[in-house]
């Protein structure tokens, strides 16, 4: 009997012991399997949810950077004119860097390129086009009539409200500049530096804008030297660089040493022609200088077509459109100056001067006259 029941206490003894350490390893075991997979699960589906939202966020930005499409269509210069179609352009690509807006152009090689690439544009849903230079004022204002429902702008055209017909309706804004304000200036410092007494102007075609380019330039010599002969003459093309080149040619061959040249694409023939020639050439809208790093070229009348689509492709953006109207930039609003690489050939002294009248023309001390009836009360012969 004794003998059961010690068998009996030993039998109890160890179940014990076998439930007691089955309670402690239940203890310390983690979650099974199956509770494991489901917090794993949990948790990559989080991190998923948290990256699905921070590319959400990423879009939505992207998305509100980009709300704005703006296009341009060129004059039959090109893009890379090096001249006003080439400043309009950065000014887009400006646009696109500082403000996100989504830009683009298209390439005119003809004038009767202008209407079906506005229209190409309106069909890519563009907000906002523009027209570059003066010739496509009448084309742009059509297709503005046209679609009211879209923005239009140009470069060098205004339009005037006198005449219903011409004025510009609430899509539509023009851009101009006082270009006879920098023509002065650089008229002036040919004046000063010219050793022959003969400079030469080449004109791309012959219409108001160039007008004051032109009598801005002569008014500039004849300010700082009234004995100076100018020669004058219009390529009747802002894309052809052999005319250019050859008019620059017999300019050069009739005593003048300095050119300037208000052409476009035109105008890189007559810097061909002064590079070839030894002579001195004065580049246009941008600074061509800096552009071409010909030694050639002394200044630059700029204007400044880059900050002129930028600023309006701000204010669109900032909802301050400003339709149904013109603006018009010079030396007061700083849309036209001088080149800076101008230090290079002009001397300090000559620079000194400039920066002085250019301060004049601001307080309108000096009106530079625009246009040939102006220039003739000025200077008459």
């Amino acid at each position: 009997m004794k003998k059961v029941l010690s068998i009996l206490v030993m039998c109890t003894m160890v179940l014990s012991l076998l439930l007691t350490g089955c309670g402690e390893k239940k203890s310390d075991e983690p979650a099974s399997g199956g509770d494991a997979a489901k917090v794993s699960d949990s948790t990559e589906k989080d991190k998923d949810a948290e990256e699905d939202k921070e590319e959400d966020n990423k879009e939505q930005e992207t998305m509100a950077k980009a709300d704005l499409m703006i296009s341009m269509v060129t004059d039959t210069g090109g893009i890379n004119d090096q001249s006003f179609n080439q400043s309009a352009w950065a000014g887009l690509e400006m646009a696109q860097s500082e403000l996100g807006i989504e830009v683009g152009f298209l390439e005119s090689t003809q004038e009767s390129d202008y209407a079906p690439n506005l229209e190409n544009l309106y069909d890519q849903g563009n907000d906002l086009m523009w027209g570059i230079g003066y010739l496509m004022g009448d084309t742009v204002l059509e297709a503005a009539k046209t679609n009211p429902d879209k923005k239009y702008a140009t470069i060098d055209f205004f339009y005037s409200d006198a005449d219903p017909e011409t004025a510009p309706p609430e899509n539509l804004l023009g851009v101009t500049f006082r270009e006879q304000e920098p023509s002065f200036l650089v008229g002036y410092i040919a004046g000063k530096m010219t050793k022959t007494n003969n400079v030469g102007f080449v004109g791309g075609m012959d219409f108001d804008v160039i007008w004051r380019f032109e009598n801005g330039f002569k008014a500039g010599v004849k300010t700082a030297n009234p004995d100076c002969e100018i020669q004058i003459q219009y390529a009747n093309d802002f894309g052809d660089t052999a005319k250019g080149k050859a008019i620059a040619n017999q300019m050069y061959q009739k005593d003048a040493d300095i050119i300037f040249h208000a052409a476009g694409y035109t105008g890189t023939g007559v810097i061909e022609s002064a590079v070839e020639n030894g002579k001195y050439v004065i580049g246009v809208d941008v600074d061509q200088k800096a552009i071409l790093g010909k030694d050639e070229i002394i200044t630059s009348a700029m204007k400044r077509v880059d900050q002129a689509i930028f600023n309006v492709a701000k204010d669109l953006k900032d909802g301050k459109w400003e339709g149904g109207s013109n603006i018009t930039y010079g030396l007061a609003e700083g849309g036209v100056g001088i080149a800076p690489s101008s230090s290079d050939a002009v001397p300090a002294d000559i620079l000194e001067e400039v920066a002085q009248l250019e301060k004049d023309i601001i307080a309108g001390k000096i009106i530079v006259p625009g246009t040939q009836e102006e220039y003739e009360a000025q200077f008459p012969e």
